[in-house]
């Protein structure tokens, strides 16, 4: 099933799409979080909606990722240093760093990724939907 729905995202991100956040669907990843996903050839899009105490576990992954926080506050970890991402706010992760967060108060998040998340794309993302770093210690 996951393989099929990553087959159908990759075709459709050959040519032009015009999406509606209100009309893609919601992906309940935990009791604290959803998300939604917007995918292109190269780069993808994924809004979460993250409820006050989410959490992120630390991880990392071989995209760059922009992070525009909408509304609420995430306190992130980033290569162990703190920092607090409110509404209006962009944070910018290179590739291969480790980083974590919780959401302060609930939170609209978008997310950018280039490439391709591609552990999202077919659903290897337990650390999401357990809430437990799958980093090895």
């Amino acid at each position: 099933m996951a393989k099929d729905k990553l087959a159908r995202r990759k075709e459709a991100a050959k040519k032009p799409q015009l999406l509606r956040w209100s009309e893609i669907e919601e992906e309940k990843m935990n009791d604290k979080m959803t998300r939604k996903l917007a995918v292109g050839r190269n780069e993808m899009v994924g809004r979460l909606r993250l409820s006050k105490g989410a959490v992120v576990p630390p991880h990392k992954h071989l995209a760059e990722q922009i992070t525009m926080v909408m509304s609420g506050s995430l306190r992130f970890t980033v290569a162990g240093k703190a920092v607090t991402v409110a509404a209006g706010g962009v944070l910018i992760i290179p590739p291969n760093v480790v980083h974590s967060a919780v959401a302060l108060e609930d939170c609209d998040d978008i997310d950018c990724f280039s490439p391709l998340r591609e552990d999202w794309l077919a659903g290897d993302d337990s650390y999401l939907r357990t809430g437990r770093s799958t980093l090895e210690k």
